[in-house]
């Protein structure tokens, strides 16, 4: 058994470690309020936005937007992987990078290249391990999504799009269900996918068609490039707001646990503490005897 002196070392490292757990804790607790509400507060305008690309994918045009057409001749594939900056997040990176790997595999094995464009250092991190094509990517989000920052790299995969050397872009980030429930998902952004543009219910019309000005294809070509990123905005929001609940229910697991440690060597000392108690007993009551 351990000796008194070591056990109270232990215990006090506990504690300390407890002390920055709950910490990390608390601070989660308040950044991940702050993320829900950024997060929700982005669907009225996401919502908007994906009805008036629903109509423009039904409208009858003399225009029809590369974003809106299924390329069968481009092999190659985009690909946006959004992870988190920092760590002590549970799993939450882990299964958002298991699932872009296999989805990379899977399209390697149909002979296809994938062009990655990770946001987040984690995710950036690994890709550069994995030898990975990368031509773009964002690092240092921080709390809120970066607007200014966001468009550059997006643009990159836009324009590689446009340019025919990608034949489909797809993004894989972490969804926010519940404070204690996130899912990695992968969704396809370009061509912009038919469930993505199911016209709103209650505006269905048989036929929409729209006046252009100057011309539907700038139009066309802003309007859906702003849908593309508002799409990837909403991901890094749900994101932020998965990271910050995973980092809470982390770090509150660690200091419920670290609570735990301490009660075992609280009891192992208490032992120990008596144990040597009753052996001094024993020797005073021995030299008595003997006298």
């Amino acid at each position: 058994m351990a000796g008194s002196k070591e056990i109270r070392t232990k215990i006090k490292s506990v504690q300390n470690t407890r002390k920055i757990t709950k910490a990390m804790e608390m601070v989660a607790a308040s950044k991940m309020r702050k993320a829900q509400e950024r997060m929700r507060h982005a669907r009225p305008y996401g919502e908007k936005i994906r009805i008036i690309a629903a109509h423009l994918a039904h409208a009858n045009t003399e225009y029809r937007s590369p974003y809106l057409t299924k390329r069968d001749d481009v092999k190659d594939v985009g690909l946006i992987v959004i992870t988190s900056d920092k760590g002590l997040c549970g799993g939450l990176n882990t299964n958002a990078l298991r699932l872009a790997i296999n989805k990379v595999r899977d399209w390697q094995g149909e002979g296809r290249a994938v062009h990655v464009c990770p946001i987040g250092n984690k995710g950036f991190g690994f890709m550069q391990r994995m030898g990975a094509k990368i031509v773009s990517h964002l690092v240092a989000v921080g709390d809120a999504p970066p607007m200014d920052r966001m468009v550059g790299p997006i643009k990159v995969m836009i324009d590689e799009y446009a340019a025919g050397k990608i034949g489909a872009l797809y993004i894989v980030y972490t969804r926010f269900v519940n404070t204690m429930k996130q899912e990695p998902v992968v969704e396809q952004l370009l061509p912009l996918p038919e469930d993505r543009l199911q016209e709103d219910v209650a505006a269905k019309r048989e036929h929409w068609d729209y006046l252009y000005e100057p011309d539907a294809k700038v139009v066309l070509e802003q309007l859906l490039r702003r849908y593309v990123e508002q799409i990837i905005y909403q991901a890094m929001a749900e994101n932020i707001a998965s990271e910050q609940s995973a980092r809470m229910v982390a770090m509150k697991a660690a200091s419920d646990n670290a609570s735990s440690v301490i009660d075992d060597l609280t009891l192992v000392y208490n032992k120990s503490r008596q144990a040597a108690i009753t052996k001094e007993l024993s020797e005073i009551v021995g030299g008595a005897a003997a006298v």
